[in-house]
C-alpha cells in the first residue's frame, strides 16, 4: 500500500513507526540533557580537581552540544531506517488485508468462488483466510440451496395452481358444471397449496430456531408408543405391519426420559413413519424402536421397503428432494417432511441420520436425543 494513501492501514502503520522513533529520541534527549552534564562535571572534578565556574559553564555547553548533535544525527538516521523498514513491513502487513477487502467485495458482488492466499503471513492471517474461505463456501451453499428451494417451490405450486385455474376457466366457460364435486376438487388443490406453504414456513422457523417449544420431561417409551398409536390405522389400511420395541429403554437403569416438546417430537415421528409407509409395499413391515445411546436415547424407524441409493442418502433431508417410487409426487407428500423432521430434532439439540444398504434393502432413520439430565440448564 502506498505511503501517501491517506487513511490506509499501511500509512498508519508507517506513521506509528515514525512516532515511536520521535518519541523515543525526544525522551532520550530530555533525559540526557538533564542528567549527563552534571554527571560529566562531577567526573571531571574527580579526575583533575576543582574547576572554575567559567570552565564548568564551558564544559556544560560543550557537552550539551555534543549530546544534541550526536542524538540529532542518531535520531535522524534511526528515523530514515524506521521509514525504510516500516515501509516494507506496512506493505507486507497490508497486503493480506487488501486481499481480504477485495475478496469481501467480490463476495458482496456475488462471486463466492473467491479465495484468500494468506500463506506466509502468520498463524493469525492463516486462520482468517481459512475462516473467510469457510464463510464464502457456506454462503455459496446457502445461495445454491435458496435458488433450488425457490425453483422447487415454484414447481410444486405450479401443478395445483394450474389445476385450480383449469377448473375455474372450465366452470367460467360452461365446459364444467358448477357442481359441489367440482368445487371440492378445487378446494382439495387449494388445501394442497396451503399445506405446502405451511410446511415451508414450519421448516424455515425450525431451522431458524424460531419455534416456541413447550419442553417437558417425558419417557422415551411413552413417546414411541404414542407415535405408533397415531400411525397404526393408516398402516393397517395399507397392509403394512408396524412393530414397536421399547424394552431396551424401559429396563434402563438411568432415568429413561428426555426433555422435549412432545407435540413436536410426535410430528417428527409422524413424518418418519409416513415416509416409511410410502416406501414400504403391502406385506412389508416397519419397526419403531427406542434404545439407549451414549449420552441419550435413539428412536429408530426401520423399514423393509424400497431402500435408498448411496448417492441419495446425503440429500434425503433436503427440502423437496424425492427419490423414485414412494417419494414421487403422485404417491403423495410434499418432499419436505424429512426436512421438517431434521429441523425439529436439531431445535431440540439432537441429530437425525439415514442409513440404507441400497435399493431393495430398506432404510433406517435414527433420531438421537440427549437424556433429560444432560441438557444444558437442566
Amino acid at each position: 500500500m502506498a505511503v501517501g494513501q491517506r487513511g490506509g492501514f499501511g500509512a498508519r502503520l508507517l506513521l506509528s513507526h515514525v512516532l515511536v522513533i520521535v518519541a523515543g529520541g525526544t525522551t532520550l534527549l530530555v533525559v540526557a540533557l538533564g542528567l549527563a552534564p552534571g554527571m560529566f562535571r562531577d567526573h571531571v572534578e574527580r579526575a583533575v580537581g576543582p574547576v572554575t565556574a567559567e570552565l564548568a559553564t564551558h564544559l556544560d555547553i560543550a557537552f550539551s552540544r555534543a549530546i544534541m548533535i550526536s542524538l540529532g544525527v542518531a535520531v535522524t538516521i534511526a528515523t530514515v531506517t524506521a521509514l525504510a523498514v516500516g515501509w516494507f513491513v506496512s506493505r507486507r502487513a497490508a497486503r493480506p488485508l487488501r486481499q481480504l477487502s477485495d475478496a469481501a467485495a467480490a463476495v458482496a458482488a456475488g462471486d463466492y468462488a473467491v479465495r484468500i492466499d494468506a500463506a506466509g503471513y502468520g498463524a493469525e492471517f492463516d486462520s482468517l483466510a481459512e475462516a473467510f474461505t469457510q464463510m464464502a463456501t457456506n454462503i455459496a451453499r446457502t445461495e445454491r440451496t435458496r435458488a433450488r428451494v425457490l425453483r422447487d417451490l415454484a414447481h410444486e405450486l405450479r401443478t395445483p395452481l394450474s389445476t385450480v385455474r383449469g377448473y375455474h376457466e372450465a366452470v367460467a366457460d360452461g365446459i364444467l358444471p358448477a357442481t359441489p364435486a367440482n368445487f371440492q376438487r378445487v378446494a382439495a388443490e387449494i388445501s394442497r397449496i396451503e399445506r405446502l406453504v405451511d410446511d415451508v414456513g414450519r421448516v424455515s422457523r425450525a431451522e431458524e430456531r424460531a419455534l416456541d417449544l413447550d419442553v417437558r420431561r417425558v419417557a422415551v417409551g411413552d413417546v414411541v408408543r404414542a407415535g405408533a398409536r397415531a400411525a397404526a390405522p393408516e398402516y393397517q389400511a395399507c397392509g403394512v405391519r408396524l412393530a414397536v420395541e421399547t424394552d431396551a429403554v424401559e429396563t434402563d437403569a438411568v432415568d429413561p426420559s428426555i426433555l422435549v416438546d412432545p407435540d413436536r417430537i410426535q410430528e417428527v415421528l409422524a413424518n418418519l413413519l409416513d415416509n416409511a409407509l410410502r416406501h414400504t409395499p403391502a406385506g412389508g413391515s416397519v419397526l419403531l424402536s427406542a434404545q439407549p445411546s451414549p449420552g441419550g436415547f435413539s428412536i429408530i424407524v426401520r423399514d423393509t421397503g424400497d431402500g435408498i441409493d448411496a448417492e441419495d442418502l446425503p440429500r434425503v433431508f433436503e427440502r423437496f428432494f424425492r427419490v423414485d417410487g414412494g417419494r414421487s409426487r403422485a404417491a403423495g407428500g410434499s418432499g419436505i417432511g424429512l426436512a421438517i423432521a431434521r429441523a425439529l430434532i436439531q431445535a431440540h439439540g439432537g441429530r437425525i441420520r439415514a442409513r440404507s444398504a441400497g435399493r431393495g434393502h430398506g432404510a433406517t432413520f435414527e433420531v438421537t436425543l440427549p437424556r433429560a439430565g444432560t441438557l444444558p440448564g437442566h
